[in-house]
């Protein structure tokens, strides 16, 4: 059983998914998955870019023809940025299929102590992870003692913001709605709003809300001190701009790039932050104990129950992270 997204929108599909074919195939179990933002930008067909449908996930290794490096029994999670054939984490089975060194490396091990609920973390808290290794790479600075603004209290700017803290910056993390500063206020995370932030009084913003709209860019990039860095990380579309900055804003994004140009007359640098890396899920995986990710878990919900929820956060506001358990769904399924 899985959920597809066709022309009608997200709809339940009874039977096993059809194998893609590869050098090297793995079959795996989702045991967890986790409702991105991402998955629902696909469904209001609003995202650009290769589709990464339900890939954030927690599966068990059912059958693999690289025994060694994916034995039967093997907890994996998904990396959907390595370019391998695949079906839809939003399943009770998922294939992935491609050469050895790519699913390998789509599929990190999970450690043992980590539990489910935790581990489905694992691929947003790595595409932090790059982000923060990209605010050091494309300033050549380390972050400790560095003023950091992160524009956007989603589950991405909220990690984003504590891995830079780990990382020793002062970080303050900004957010425009009520509704989800007051969300994560009541799970123990300190937000302010964006409104009476300080001109000129933080060397990197990073901007991680879901679109990079031009007035919040144009407030980041008022944040910023002389030389300062602006770090796109939300969604872009070919073609976005800022007027009056000299820069393709979808093209530094995907391609990670760092553009200096000027703003209000005053030297900035936009620069990009794009995907995640193995190296990324390592650390990730490693860090995943000393975060509270748990505290953003709203939901739990059947493979069933999935294609009405995504019709419902999409055309509403969904705080939280929504859990998706696809082994329940077959029992619910069966019980009927």
């Amino acid at each position: 059983m899985r959920v597809e997204l066709g022309p009608h929108g997200p709809h339940l599909r009874l039977g096993r998914p059809h194998p893609p074919k590869g050098e090297h195939r793995v079959r795996i179990r989702v045991e967890l998955a986790g409702l991105c933002r991402s998955d629902l930008k696909e469904v209001a067909r609003e995202r650009h870019g290769p589709s990464q449908f339900g890939h954030e996930l927690v599966g068990v290794v059912a059958e693999s023809t690289l025994p060694e490096a994916l034995p039967v029994g093997a907890r994996v999670a998904l990396d959907p940025n390595v370019p391998l054939a695949r079906t839809s984490g939003f399943a009770t089975e998922m294939y992935a299929a491609g050469p050895a060194d790519r699913l390998t490396a789509a599929l990190p091990r999970i450690p043992a102590e980590l539990s489910d609920r935790q581990a489905v973390f694992a691929e947003p808290l790595a595409c932090a992870e790059h982000c923060v290794a990209a605010l050091v790479g494309h300033t050549g600075v380390p972050l400790l003692g560095r003023r950091v603004v992160v524009f956007g209290a989603g589950a991405a700017g909220l990690w984003i913001a504590r891995l830079a803290e780990l990382a020793g910056a002062e970080v303050t993390l900004a957010n425009r709605s009520t509704d989800r500063t007051e969300f994560l206020r009541a799970r123990g995370f300190e937000v302010r709003p964006t409104v009476g932030l300080p001109a000129s009084a933080f060397a990197v913003a990073v901007i991680a809300t879901s679109f990079v709209r031009p007035e919040i860019l144009a407030e980041a990039l008022r944040t910023l001190v002389p030389d300062g860095l602006a770090l796109l990380y939300g969604g872009t579309a070919p073609g976005d701009r800022l007027p009056d900055l000299a820069c393709d804003l979808d093209r530094v994004r995907r391609r990670e790039q760092a553009v200096r140009t000027t703003w209000a007359g005053r030297p900035v640098t936009v620069a990009g932050s794009y995907g995640t890396g193995r190296a990324d899920f390592a650390a990730a995986l490693a860090v995943l104990p000393k975060l509270p990710v748990e505290r953003l878990v709203t939901a739990e919900i059947t493979l069933a129950e999935l294609p009405a929820v995504l019709r419902a956060q999409v055309s509403g506001r969904p705080l939280g992270k929504t859990l998706i358990r696809p082994r329940a769904a077959t029992a619910s399924m069966n019980a009927t």
